[in-house]
């Protein structure tokens, strides 16, 4: 397998996709009510988000926090260069979403055979033979397909999830129109390493996707592995207000990386993103109100890296 793809240069503009609102509020036990998600959504949106997703159209009965999907997209004012999406596992909520008007929606089928029979109790070539009639009516409907991929860089059942079996899903996507393909970190099992491997086997069989990085935490480097992907070429990565989330339904899942630290390391090495930090941290604050409880956000906690403080307000060493 031959690698092309150069790192993508300094000055370049890279997308931060924003989950928090559906990755990150589907895990919280008491219900966010709809007009707090729309203030935070509205609040992301002033910061310089533009691409947000939104919630999922699921069944309330698994993911009651985000039984009001239609309410908040109903509610959010909308930029309008903005794009909203909304995670569907099947074509009724693949209807639910054209009938909101959003502009994405974004599909999940596993890499790990086993991790996909038991999440939605069938196989790979299943799932993504039930994607065909969401394509189809996103396709009518002038609505982008997004490609998810869980267990993207490795299983907890089965462990390593070869590179070869990203490559044939994101060729399978690609035949069902899917504008990119976006590699989920379940749980925190990517590293550098199994990122590269996975984005050189995808530019082997889908040269023309275009390939988005969802990265977890869990183990400490999910910002490093943000480095491998630029360093392929990479412009677009997915990450959650103050690093709230992780799947609900994997044990051992913690946040995604954090918007915060993502959208300062981005500006500090040089890449345009289009964000105002100090709103970021704002929403970031706003949101660890709403949920009550302290993020993992470090850029939260620090601020930026120029923060400024007044040394008469500092103690002197003695001595």
């Amino acid at each position: 397998m031959t690698n092309t793809a150069k790192p993508l240069p300094e000055g370049s503009d890279v997308t931060v996709c924003e989950v928090g609102p559906r990755d990150g509020f589907q895990n919280e036990k008491t219900f966010i009510p709809t007009r707090r998600k729309i203030e935070i959504v509205n609040a992301m949106f002033a910061a310089g988000l533009r691409h947000i997703q939104v919630t999922s159209f699921v069944s309330p009965r698994a993911v009651p926090q985000l039984s009001d999907a239609a309410e908040v997209i109903a509610g959010i004012d909308r930029p309008d260069d903005a794009t909203l999406s909304v995670l569907i596992p099947n074509l009724k909520g693949a209807e639910h979403a054209a009938e909101a008007g959003v502009d994405a929606v974004h599909t999940v089928v596993s890499a790990s055979e086993t991790h996909n029979r038991k999440n939605v109790n069938r196989s790979i070539e299943q799932s993504l033979k039930d994607f065909e009639a969401v394509a189809d009516l996103m396709h009518r409907n002038g609505i982008t397909l997004e490609g998810g991929m869980a267990t993207a860089f490795g299983c907890p059942f089965e462990g390593v999830v070869p590179p070869e079996q990203v490559g044939r899903i994101a060729r399978r996507y690609r035949e069902l129109g899917a504008k990119r393909v976006s590699l989920g970190d379940t749980t925190g099992m990517a590293t550098p390493k199994t990122v590269k491997a996975a984005i050189q086997a995808i530019r082997s069989e889908a040269p023309e996707v275009e390939i988005c990085l969802h990265f977890h935490n869990t183990r400490g480097v999910g910002l490093a592995c943000v480095m491998t992907g630029l360093a392929e070429g990479v412009s677009y990565f997915d990450a959650s207000v103050g690093g709230l989330g992780g799947c609900p339904f994997a044990a051992g899942a913690t946040g995604n990386i954090c918007t915060e630290d993502l959208a300062y390391l981005l500006e500090e090495s040089g890449y345009r993103t289009g964000l105002d930090l100090g709103a970021l941290i704002e929403v970031a604050r706003m949101t660890q109100d709403t949920v009550g409880r302290d993020l993992p956000g470090q850029v939260l906690k620090a601020g930026p890296r120029l923060r400024r403080f007044d040394p008469e307000l500092t103690a002197t060493a003695a001595g």
